[in-house]
């Protein structure tokens, strides 16, 4: 099962996903309406449910070859996970193993996902399947290695002087979203982006790197991580620009808009040529990474692969990892 976020694919189911997204977390309804008109600015539509929707069909071609299907739910917006366990339920699925489209700890970015698929599961009732996650794959070769194949076409892209990936007037800087420093404290998200972008950067070539955060939400008086990217953007002195959105697998509003349309924006201003590097949902190498996810569950005899020094996240996640801190 593809467990991912969800997005609004139409106009008028914009203000419904955000209500959704948005609810018992006291956050203002002119704040809402200015999220709104992000999506409606974008046709109405993240582009996040047509990439999960590709990546389900590319998996499906590929986990039939063992005999297992695939499904997908989102936690925020259709198709829902109480929908799609209850589909799996009476397919007459009793396991299931859940890939979510995020590769690192966290309670956003991982602990919230377990607790919404068994919420969801609680909700269906009797029969429903019993699911595991996969583990985190911030460090796998399929992961570290799309990412530096799009960095190092990006800058090839670019001017690159006499020697490539090693260019004057280029900052590669790596994005992922903000979140809670009290988050961050209890988990290892910050740690784990540092090392993905540090494996990504080396295997493209690029010695000097920053890590950004984009897409605060919280109140101001809430310390949250930073830099943030635009911030860091002002600050370069440097003529190109070039955002790796390390922090996803696929594209969202995050991306179309606090990237694609703020922080061009802010480039635009100060005169820097900025070059957004695409996520990674549609690579091949990944699809086979998630695979190979599967296939190393199922059989524990087989090899973890992984880079750099951390080796291969466990399956099951430390107790009371991760907390919300709310």
């Amino acid at each position: 099962m593809l467990v991912s976020f969800g997005a609004p694919e139409r106009r008028e189911d914009v203000m419904p996903f955000l209500r959704r997204v948005t609810a018992g977390r006291g956050i203002p309804e002119h704040r809402i309406a200015e999220v709104a008109e992000h999506y409606y600015a974008a046709g109405g539509a993240s582009p996040l449910n047509a990439q999960c929707r590709a990546l389900t069909e590319a998996l499906r071609g590929e986990l039939a070859r063992v005999g297992l299907r695939t499904y997908w739910g989102n936690r925020n917006w259709h198709p829902l996970l109480d929908d799609t366990l209850a589909q799996m339920r009476d397919d007459g699925i009793e396991r299931a193993l859940a890939f979510v489209t995020s590769a690192y700890g966290g309670y956003s970015s991982c602990r919230q996902y377990l607790d919404d698929i068994e919420t969801a599961r609680r909700r269906v009732g009797n029969g429903t399947p019993v699911v595991e996650k996969l583990r985190l794959y911030y460090n796998h070769p399929g992961w570290v290695g799309p990412w530096a194949a799009k960095l190092a076409e990006a800058l090839d892209a670019v001017d690159a002087g006499p020697e490539p990936h090693q260019v004057d007037g280029v900052d590669v800087i790596f994005t992922a979203h903000s979140v809670p420093a009290s988050w961050a404290a209890t988990s290892p998200y910050v740690e784990q982006l540092t090392e993905s972008s540090r494996l990504v950067a080396e295997k493209a070539g690029v010695t000097s790197w920053q890590l950004a955060w984009q897409s605060r939400s919280g109140p101001p008086g809430s310390p949250w991580l930073e830099p943030d990217v635009r911030q860091v953007i002002i600050g370069s002195k440097a003529g190109t620009v070039v955002l790796v959105p390390i922090g996803f697998v696929c594209d969202n509003m995050e991306i179309t808009h606090d990237l694609d349309v703020e922080a061009a924006e802010v480039a635009k201003e100060k005169g820097a040529n900025l070059v957004r590097v695409p996520t990674v949902s549609d690579s091949p190498a990944f699809v086979e990474m998630v695979y190979e996810l599967v296939q190393e569950r199922l059989d524990p005899s087989l090899p973890r692969r992984s880079l750099g020094h951390d080796g291969p996240w466990p399956d099951t996640c430390p107790e009371g990892h991760c907390p919300s801190g709310r």
